[in-house]
């Protein structure tokens, strides 16, 4: 592979990211389901790459023909496989950067019910899938135990978390596994945008909403994805002069040096523990969840030495979402339709089973846990237990679009308890391993007690006030 075929490479997907947002301002039904303009994208390439349109083709222009992969060269394949498992690192290193830490006491107050709620759906997509593979998958279809973390780490975690799990499903002998996880976090994804903004105009109609009372507030620019021209603000603060760096430069530094702290730090521990203990469990371990305690011990570093704030969150969140939107359309590009087609059967019981807890979940517990605003708040912790922390940001602006409740803040808060844990962190890292290590009960039986825990904190604790 060239230095020109990965530069193409990375043009081709500039095009395809420049393509889904036109279909998307163009196509009235993708603006109402608000479909990010990575996941069309993501759809195109797949269908114009060898696996749709390639094989349509093949028998009339012959494998040698270029239009035998269709529009998608095998060097543009090569390279996109390889980008979601890279960029999850920068997702994972920028959670924390540019933060300013509140007290635990706030956050307990503030995030605590969508914390609750968040953990009870969380650890219960490992318990349902679990029991699932036990009973049905492992005995009938012959599926690996360890498939019963899928549902967490694909719709939980998302593409990426699937994407950074590929090494780990490879060296334990299921790379199919990989192929499954990105199928569930696509369909996680356009199940928790269509079910949630199904469920917005539910409680609009029916006064469940303590924000939007009426479903036509949201204006045509709005659903095409652009921000109306009164309320365009900057994207990110200049908080270094170009000419000693480009800002961009400096937080893309910052970042870079999170992740490799994360490596040197996962090195250390995969030589302390072959060393002092003799086993191998670390390399199996994927780098990203520990980019982010990377990029927890670095912002820790500049909270000490820097006395000026040079490092912008906003800024840090534009490379995040950048890094996510590439991440999601190569992932999605890229997915094996004949490893899902040859396990199809089990793949459509996880996407079931997951979308059912998840829609169960919300109507039952989150108007019993969360005291205020719940349609607003849930919604948010619905759909990131559907389709990734993106998913519940979508989904919370719009429900409550000028933040009058505290859904935004406490979905924030409640995040710097949960994502070192679950949605892509160590828990999910650790999940997979975990259960091929030691066997899928001992981690239900843990799964359960996690999971029983945030359900009575939620109805016990939070579920009793009134604010």
């Amino acid at each position: 592979m060239t230095p020109n075929e990965i530069g193409f490479a990375l043009l081709y997907l500039g095009l395809f990211l420049l393509i889904g947002k036109w279909i998307r301002v163009r196509v009235k039904w993708l603006q109402n389901l608000f479909l990010p303009s990575s996941v069309i994208g993501g759809f195109l390439a797949l269908i114009l790459g060898p696996q749709v349109l390639g094989r349509i083709l093949e028998p009339y222009v012959g494998e040698a023909s270029f239009w035998a992969t269709g529009l998608m060269s095998p060097e543009v394949m090569d390279v996109w496989s390889e980008l979601p498992g890279l960029m999850i690192n920068v997702v994972f290193a920028t959670l924390f950067l540019g933060t300013v830490l509140p007290s635990l006491s706030k956050i307990w107050r503030v995030g605590g019910p969508q914390l609750a709620f968040g953990w009870t759906l969380g650890w219960g997509q490992y318990v349902v899938g679990i029991l699932l593979t036990l009973l049905v998958l492992t005995p009938f279809f012959g599926i690996p135990p360890m498939v019963g973390a899928l549902i967490e780490v694909s719709f939980e975690g998302g593409h990426g978390t699937a994407a950074g799990l590929r090494g780990t499903f490879e060296e334990m002998g299921f790379p199919e596994a990989y192929d499954l996880a990105i199928g569930l976090a696509t369909i996680g994804i356009l199940s928790g945008v269509i079910i949630g903004i199904i469920i917005i105009n539910w409680g609009i109609r029916t006064n469940k909403t303590a924000v939007i009372k009426d479903v036509k507030s949201f204006s045509s620019l709005k659903k095409a994805g652009i921000v109306e021209f009164e309320n365009r603000e900057p994207a990110a603060k200049m908080t270094v002069r170009p000419e000693s760096i480009e800002p961009l430069s400096l937080h893309f530094a910052v970042i870079g040096l999170a992740i490799l702290v994360g490596y040197v730090l996962l090195q250390t521990l995969i030589w302390a523990e072959g060393t002092i203990i003799g086993s191998d469990f670390m390399t199996y371990v994927p780098l990203f969840p520990i980019a982010m305690i990377g990029g927890i011990l670095v912002q820790l570093f500049f909270n000490k030495i820097d006395n000026t704030n040079i490092l912008d969150r906003q800024m840090v969140g534009r490379i995040q979402g950048f890094s996510l939107d590439v991440l999601i359309l190569a992932a999605i590009g890229t997915v094996s339709l004949d490893v899902i087609g040859d396990h199809i059967i089990p793949f459509l019981l996880l996407a079931v089973v997951g979308i059912a807890w998840n829609v169960i979940g919300f109507f039952v517990l989150a108007p019993r846990i969360i005291p205020t605003y719940w349609l607003e708040r849930g919604i948010g912790d619905f759909g990131q237990s559907m389709g990734i922390t993106a998913t519940g940001l979508l989904l919370m602006r719009v429900a409550d679009p000028e933040a009058k409740s505290p859904a935004f803040e406490g979905f924030g808060y409640k995040q710097l308890i949960f994502e070192p844990f679950l949605g892509g962190g160590l828990v999910t890292a650790l999940s997979v391993p975990l259960i091929f290590q030691f066997g899928p009960w001992p981690f239900l039986i843990f799964a359960t007690i996690m999971c029983v825990l945030g359900l009575l904190v939620g109805l016990l604790y939070f579920g009793k006030k009134t604010t």
